[in-house]
């Protein structure tokens, strides 16, 4: 049976962005279900730019409560079997859509489905593939032998979790799945698309990767991780420590990836903290690897921080 794709667009203050946004699923070579845009309160001229497109697109508007909840309030009121979600200041490809609709087709058992995609600058120039960028990208290439398609198996789902290349904007996942598993967390500020991708994860055994560019992802001064790195990356080993209680009974290999990726944040931010001139509070950032992970990569850890 054809998927029915019910695309979600969480919107806040995003007049500059959110017409492209829409018009790259609009432009879709195999159409969406429906678009859904949810406003998470924006104050400038997102609502008129978004209703002025007409019966197409259905959109919503709620009280500032964040990324996560405008995801799940799109969840909830899509009507289609399938959601696949897009950020408003990034784009997807023609053909994001189609590619993962014909491989659901040819192999429903397929749990969900990701991909590759292309961070790009403001002028729309490509810096590089996220694939090629992340180790468990490269895994995916080299096994894809110079296939499009490739499945990621189970025991092969830690190191995605610890280094994903596919983000929020390529993950195309069964509705019930998603509202089963409670949807995105609330009450994180970044991070947040990691937890979720990791509780997916946990229940799944095949999933469907395209070794294609899917989608831009914008890459711009005005993001919180460039505006402040120090506050980023607390807010970044604050998410992933929640993460690591919800992770308690998920399979090994999954578990062994989340306190990768906590070692991994809490380098990033003893880094920034160091950047910052802030050496004590840097060392004292990654002292936790000491008991999060092993006493040799913990030491390792102080120690670079000691050095700057």
């Amino acid at each position: 049976m054809a998927p029915k794709f019910s695309v979600i667009i969480p919107v806040y203050n995003g007049e500059s962005t959110i017409k492209r946004a829409v018009e790259s699923v609009l432009a879709q070579t195999w159409p969406a279900h429906e678009i859904i845009v949810v406003d998470d309160g924006s104050t400038d001229s997102t609502p008129s730019i978004v209703t002025a497109f007409g019966r197409g697109i259905r959109y919503f508007r709620q009280d500032n409560a964040g990324v996560s909840a405008a995801r799940n309030c799109g969840s909830q009121q899509a009507t289609g079997d399938w959601l696949a979600f897009l950020d408003s200041d990034d784009w997807y490809y023609p053909d994001r859509l189609r590619l993962h609709a014909e491989w659901i087709m040819s192999d429903p058992d397929l749990d969900f489905l990701t991909g590759d995609y292309d961070y790009v600058r403001p002028d729309g120039s490509r810096i590089s593939g996220s694939m090629e960028k992340h180790a468990s990208g490269r895994a995916m290439l080299i096994k894809a032998a110079g296939s499009d398609n490739v499945v990621m198996v189970e025991e092969e789902l830690g190191i995605f979790i610890e280094e994903h290349f596919g983000d929020t904007h390529t993950l195309s996942v069964p509705r019930q799945r998603f509202l089963s598993l409670g949807g995105y967390p609330t009450g994180y500020r970044v991070c947040e698309d990691v937890f979720f991708l990791t509780k997916v994860c946990a229940v799944s055994k095949r999933v469907g990767v395209i070794c294609r560019p899917l989608a831009a992802y914008l890459i711009h001064g005005s993001s919180a991780t460039r505006r402040d790195p120090v506050q980023a990356q607390l807010d970044n080993v604050r998410t992933l420590v929640a993460l690591i209680t919800a992770a308690a009974d998920y399979p090994p290999a999954i578990r062994h990836g989340v306190y990768a990726r906590l070692r991994n944040a809490r380098q990033d931010l003893g880094a920034a903290l160091s950047r910052a001139g802030h050496r004590w509070s840097a060392i004292k950032a990654v002292m936790p690897t000491l008991w999060e992970n092993s006493v040799m990569a913990g030491l390792r850890d102080v120690i670079s921080m000691v050095r700057g």
